[in-house]
């Protein structure tokens, strides 16, 4: 009697079609022409860092399909930009796609947009159980990524037209940063959106970006800071290009988790409805608004605390409704576990990150480690990811405790990103608002 074969996947080489090895041939020519116009203004560490990203690329677009369309199409918007700049970044604001598409702040602001109206498609789909709105936040959100690659790479091109000593890549200030955190929280919720199907967690997700969206928006026209500048000496360094980001692929997780840590609690558990939560709320509610209005010498202070109370209003919110959204969305469990590879995901990257700047700083200062408030924070970033991961998988502890924590850890987070810039100084303070 012959014995039956047990079932094995294909490998991953034999799963490829023809438009795999086609979208693999265009990435090499393409770093092959920025190798051969660019090579002399590259040292070793550069050169390698291109060679790797290739490489990088072609292996993520070949495990997860959708990147095979999203580069070349980000990448044909961007050379299209080139080409209408001929040279001259004055064209600008003369020539019709550049100033109204995809020169790089319009091309920002469609990403903006996008992303806005991919969340409100999202919570129309939730709230209205529409697979339609769904699918049309999922098509919003891809296209808010695709336009916001695109403007990313246009400005990496216009920062060399400003000038050769200027041209940089564009990871290098907040404006920068806010951008890069969109599009990363972005495609990692459409990975597992597309993985796990559950398109109603969008509505989530999508939250984070957009108060990143209006941040943005704030710091653009309030300080002008989608201007480009020249690099400052202490970012003048390769190791640049992989410690933010990778810091930022462990943000976006970190961020995408929290919402994740809401929805949870949403669709989990019931919470008495007391009359002194509502108090709190309304209490809250009413002090963070008029704290943001404020005005005075201590107006920027009050505009801090005022946005603590909303926070803290809103978290007691969500506390009072849970188990309201459950038959809207998906399996606690499944939202368990889609929080907890976003947190193991992120965790690994910002490791990485952490130990490039490591040596960064021992390249640029002299030392791997000076305990300055930004490592410090970043340390205890570090700390607080690595012990919900021991709890969960040392420990097997579930549930609402973890959900909480991750949502904390988003505050966490955010003040080692932000938080320290505004009320602290050290050597990372040239990122400060």
């Amino acid at each position: 009697m012959e014995l039956a074969h047990p079932y094995r996947e294909p490998s991953l080489l034999a799963r490829l079609n023809w438009f795999d090895w086609l979208y693999a041939l265009v990435l090499i020519i393409g770093t092959g022409w920025a190798w051969t116009q660019y090579g002399n203004f590259m040292d070793g560490y550069e050169k390698g860092i291109l060679a790797f990203s290739a490489c990088a690329l072609i292996a993520f677009g070949w495990y997860w399909k959708p990147i095979r369309w999203l580069l070349p199409l980000s990448g044909i918007l961007a050379l299209l930009a080139t080409q209408q700049y001929g040279g001259d970044l004055n064209r600008a604001n003369q020539a019709f796609l550049l100033k109204y598409l995809i020169a790089s702040q319009p091309a920002i602001m469609w990403m903006c947009a996008l992303f806005f109206l991919a969340t409100g498609a999202y919570w129309l789909g939730l709230l209205s159980r529409s697979e339609f709105a769904n699918k049309t936040g999922t098509g919003l959100t891809w296209s808010a990524v695709t336009m916001g690659l695109a403007g990313m790479l246009v400005r990496w091109f216009e920062s060399y037209l400003l000038g050769p000593d200027v041209g940089h890549i564009p990871v290098s200030n907040l404006y920068e940063v806010f951008v890069l955190f969109c599009l990363i929280t972005a495609l990692m919720y459409l990975f597992y959106e597309a993985r796990y199907a559950s398109r109603q967690l969008g509505a989530f997700v999508l939250l984070v970006i957009s108060a990143a969206v209006g941040f943005l928006l704030w710091y653009s026209f309030d300080r002008q800071a989608h201007e480009i500048q020249p690099l400052i000496p202490a970012l003048q360094s390769w190791w640049m290009k992989l410690h933010v980001p990778a810091n930022f692929v462990g943000y976006g997780a970190f961020a995408m988790s929290a919402m994740l840590g809401i929805a949870y609690l949403l669709a989990t558990g019931t919470t008495q409805h007391t009359l002194r939560y509502w108090i709190a709320i309304v209490l809250l509610s009413a002090a963070g608004i008029a704290l943001n209005v404020v005005e005075g010498a201590w107006a920027d202070g009050a505009h801090y605390w005022g946005k603590a109370c909303l926070t803290v209003a809103v978290l007691l919110l969500v506390q009072v409704n849970r188990g309201k959204l459950a038959r809207f969305l998906p399996q606690p469990a499944l939202i368990e576990e889609i929080s907890y590879k976003a947190i193991a995901i992120g965790f690994a990257f910002f490791t990485i990150a952490t130990v490039l700047g490591a040596m960064w700083a021992a390249d640029a200062w002299g030392g791997y480690w000076s305990w300055d408030p930004k490592e410090t924070w970043a340390l205890i970033v570090w700390l607080n990811y690595a012990a919900w991961l021991h709890m969960r998988l040392m420990k097997g502890l579930r549930g609402t405790m973890l959900a909480w924590w991750a949502i904390i850890g988003l505050f966490v987070t955010t003040f080692a990103f932000l938080g320290v810039n505004m009320f602290l100084t050290g050597l990372h303070s040239y990122g400060s608002l």
